[in-house]
């Protein structure tokens, strides 16, 4: 543990002469946290927080937010400036290692990962097992969950070798298999990964290249592209991140546990928000009609919704947005997209929500999920891929996350409390009596 202690707090069980003193601990920053784990040794009762959202289920050295004052930090670095002056795999490497790297440890990590993008070409025939209209979700948590079963080479957690061989692979294969499953759903022939370009560059490659005619990425979307996957990289113990390490905490391999944060963020309320903005915008119809669906956004009994403005964790403004902004309008510039409706009626949407007094007063500034879905859509990139596209931006910071858990000496595997209120003990009565 490297938490530092900070005094104590006493909880007394009202109506018994029972009592505890707990300890306040100290990060290197943020908030302080009562360490409860000996709460129902001394108490008898236990904490009940649902969605724990004011529980620290872990101690991580990874990422810090500051939801009120717009702060994300990756191992401290301001993710502006990682942004604006890293690369994804440069990011990939702060995050799992925990400093940056020099130059030489910075080209070894790039050639890990380099050398482990193409998949085994029996994965190949895993897609046929898919019907076309598949959901790319779908077919990721399928295929990501199967690498364990070519790849159980190196499934020894315990060995510290094995778990970086499984790292390179899973950062490196992930964008592999998501430009597979987009290519698949088209019916056009899989593009094989190339190593002399970027990252980035490579996945747009495999997404957007056919093999009757050449393909040549644009540097100024290869960049967007690399800032949503930086932006994407991790962001803290949300629900997928919980997942997989959930799902680690039983000793479970990496790979059943990337596929199982897969599934987590294809839910709606975690993944799939910029697709929502794009939906939202669809329904609007065209920038005639924004005032009046700002008035129904106001209005508390419609039930109409703006969808990527504000955010659960960032009550003044999501950093990641701003950065996206700048994106943006270099992707539409160099697209030449001037009479796009959808992309023109999410500037003016944005316009109206940054002036009108409602939305500032409230703090619902456009998030990065507002920015990231619009910069996708100009890409031509369908809406069904945007939650694969998040998938494959967060798998460095799943597998850090799981890494750090499986090297904790502390952790132990999780298994939630529950306020039971269902029925009291009764008797079985045989089914001719009832």
């Amino acid at each position: 543990m490297t938490t530092t202690p900070n005094g104590s707090v006493t909880f007394t069980l009202e109506g018994s002469n029972r009592s505890t003193r707990l300890p306040v601990l100290s990060g290197s920053i943020g908030p302080d946290v009562v360490d409860i784990r000996k709460l129902y040794a001394d108490l008898g009762v236990f904490t009940f927080d649902p969605g724990y959202g004011e529980t620290a289920s872990c101690e991580s050295k990874i990422t810090y937010i500051d939801g009120d004052e717009g702060v994300l930090l990756y191992r401290g670095y301001p993710i502006e400036q990682l942004a604006e002056s890293s690369d994804f795999i440069e990011v990939c490497y702060l995050l799992m290692n925990g400093d940056l790297p020099n130059a030489a440890q910075l080209a070894e990590f790039r050639k890990g990962v380099t050398y482990h993008t193409m998949v085994h070409e029996q994965i190949r025939r895993f897609f046929d097992g898919f019907r076309r209209d598949a959901h790319p979700m779908a077919v990721m948590c399928g295929v990501v969950g199967a690498l364990a079963a070519f790849y159980h080479d190196n499934l020894d957690i315990n060995d510290p070798r094995q778990r970086e061989i499984a790292a390179f692979r899973l950062i490196a294969k992930v964008p592999t298999i998501a430009a597979m499953a987009y290519k698949y759903a088209l019916g056009q022939p899989f593009v094989y990964p190339r190593n002399d370009l970027s990252y980035a560059a490579n996945f747009l490659h495999m997404l957007n290249s056919v093999p009757a005619e050449p393909y040549t990425v644009s540097p100024i979307l290869a960049k967007a592209m690399d800032r949503i996957l930086v932006l994407h990289a991790d962001h803290e113990q949300n629900a997928s991140t919980s997942t997989v390490r959930l799902a680690g905490s039983t000793g479970a391999n990496p790979f059943a546990c990337i596929a199982a944060g897969i599934a987590a963020l294809w839910g709606p309320a975690h993944g799939g928000a910029n697709e929502a903005v794009l939906k939202m915008l669809a329904e609007i119809g065209s920038v005639e009609n924004i005032p009046a669906f700002i008035e129904k956004v106001k209005d508390k009994n419609s039930g109409v919704k703006l969808m990527g403005f504000g955010h659960r964790v960032y009550k003044n403004f999501d950093p990641r947005a701003k950065i996206m902004q700048q994106s943006c309008h270099e992707v539409l510039a160099e697209l030449g997209i001037k009479d796009e409706p959808l992309l023109d009626m999410a500037m003016a949407l944005e316009k109206v929500a940054l002036e009108d007094e409602y939305f500032v007063s409230r703090k619902l500034y456009p998030n990065v999920d507002f920015y990231s879905g619009i910069i996708l859509k100009a890409m031509g990139i369908p809406t069904s891929m945007f939650t694969v596209i998040f998938a494959v931006a967060r798998t460095v910071g799943w597998v850090s996350q799981w890494k750090e858990m499986v090297e904790d000496p502390a952790q132990r595997i999780g298994r939630p409390r529950q306020i039971y209120t269902g029925p009291t003990k009764r008797d079985y009565v045989p089914v001719a009596s009832r």
